[in-house]
């Protein structure tokens, strides 16, 4: 009888790649993977611990699993991903309820450790990070007609409130070839949607080709046959080139979005988070973005409450984001990681400032995405088909500005027709909830 192996994936995009790398490895060492991991003989939460928030959420699903190991209904409880990797010596003392702790360098290895953790071995492993292999088979946990791509693993940036780097190490590219093998393997599986991730996307080959290569990898993904929309998240500022600006305007497949987390904008809180670039720089890159790829959806990420952000410099953030008018935004409280070192600067604020100024900026956001909105009322976009909502008794997809899990969605009708899931449609924009469209499909 086999093992039954189910996998709760936490985090980004990026953790979930490696997720669906884990869970086919298994299932070719001849475990039998199921979705659901509370019905599973092994349960592996593939932990993110990036943020507070992220680690908490990660130690509620240990925890609510180990209450069915507890009862009977699961056999045996591993940890994976980040949290385990930068948390090594804490598992055993703090969290005895789990029988397998495994850092990103044992991933590539996984059914053997789980084996040896089936025949009663205490399993804790750490191997080096660049030991986790870059790419593999996957079993993918989203639709088949949407994907991502892995295309880099680690981090050389070194922003000072990020742990990224000590948890995944230096920065590693895959080759072109590979990236293109695994491409044609999921649009023949049925993907139309690629959707390029890596810590940086932006740095991508610098360090195999010695030069940036976004734009030379994105135009030879954009020649594949059956491919409908290219999608890149998690670009740096620094590495936007005119040819990849270039590539980006002129390649039809390449959706006309751009992920840029820039952080902050003041000058001076930018240069302790060990970032480039101020207020001035920041605001010519993006006019320059806008001038060079018309039409292109802007979306960031920001911080409030850095240490040492003064009113003054959360003044600055603020207009700026009144001045740009970003398409989508994040913003996050600053989050004090140890090991970090923005962790160990002085003039720390309090949880509540570093809170209300993410709300403020996030008020400010939600008006300009009201008037954006409602500016689309009337225009015909095309939409990816994802789903039908019994409640709402209408179809849902996303457009060519809306990235999957983080921005918004289309709900249409569509007079009787049934659009396939994964099809491409037209429709007229009637109205608008908060961040998502309200429409019917057209002929």
């Amino acid at each position: 009888m086999s093992i039954k192996v189910g996998m709760v994936s936490l985090g980004c995009a990026k953790n979930q790649v490696d997720g669906e790398v884990l869970m086919a490895s298994l299932e070719a060492a001849g475990f039998e993977a199921v979705d659901d991991a509370a019905l599973a003989d092994i349960a592996i939460v593939n932990t993110c611990g990036f943020i507070e928030s992220a680690k908490r959420e990660s130690i509620e699903e240990i925890l609510e699993l180990a209450r069915l190991k507890q009862e009977g209904r699961i056999k045996k409880l591993v940890v994976t991903g980040c949290l385990g990797e930068r948390y090594q010596a804490e598992f055993a003392a703090e969290l005895p309820e789990v029988d397998a702790v495994l850092g990103i360098g044992a991933n590539g290895e996984i059914a053997e450790h789980l084996k040896k953790m089936m025949d009663g071995e205490a399993v804790a492993v750490f191997p080096d990070k660049e030991k986790m292999p870059l790419c593999g088979a996957r079993r993918l946990s989203t639709p088949s007609w949407s994907a991502y791509l892995k295309i880099a693993e680690g981090c050389d940036n070194r922003c000072s409130y990020c742990a990224i780097p000590m948890i995944r190490g230096r920065y590693r590219s895959r080759t072109m070839e590979s990236i293109e093998e695994e491409a044609r393997g999921l649009i023949a599986d049925g993907a139309k949607e690629l959707i390029l991730i890596a810590q940086d996307t932006s740095r991508y080959g610098i360090d195999l080709y010695g030069e940036y290569s976004l734009a030379k990898l994105m135009a030879r993904l954009c020649t594949l046959d059956g491919l409908k929309w290219l999608r890149v998240l998690y670009c740096y500022p620094d590495a936007i080139n005119d040819e990849l600006l270039d590539v980006m305007a002129n390649e039809e497949k390449i959706v006309k979005y751009i992920d840029l987390p820039l952080q902050h904008a003041s000058g001076k809180i930018l240069r302790a988070m060990n970032r480039r670039g101020d207020r001035a720089s920041l605001t010519a890159l993006l006019q320059k973005i806008r001038d060079k790829v018309p039409g292109v959806t802007l979306r960031t990420t920001l911080i409030t409450g850095f240490p040492g952000e003064t009113e003054a410099d959360f003044t600055e953030l603020a207009e700026f984001v009144k001045e740009i008018r970003f398409d989508r935004l994040g913003c996050f409280a600053y989050s004090q990681e140890e090991g970090t070192p923005a962790a160990l600067l002085p003039e720390q604020l309090d949880e509540d400032v570093k809170e209300r100024r993410a709300e403020i900026l996030m008020d400010a956001q939600s008006r300009i995405m009201e008037e954006q909105n409602s500016a689309r009322v009337g225009k015909v976009i095309e939409v990816l088909t994802e789903g039908f909502d019994r409640y709402a008794e209408c179809w849902f997809g996303r457009s060519a500005a809306d990235a999957p899990d983080i921005d918004g969605k289309v709900f249409f009708t569509a007079a009787g027709r049934r659009p396939g899931l994964g099809s491409f449609v037209r429709v007229e924009i009637e109205d608008f909830m908060d961040c998502d469209l309200v429409g019917s499909m057209v002929e």
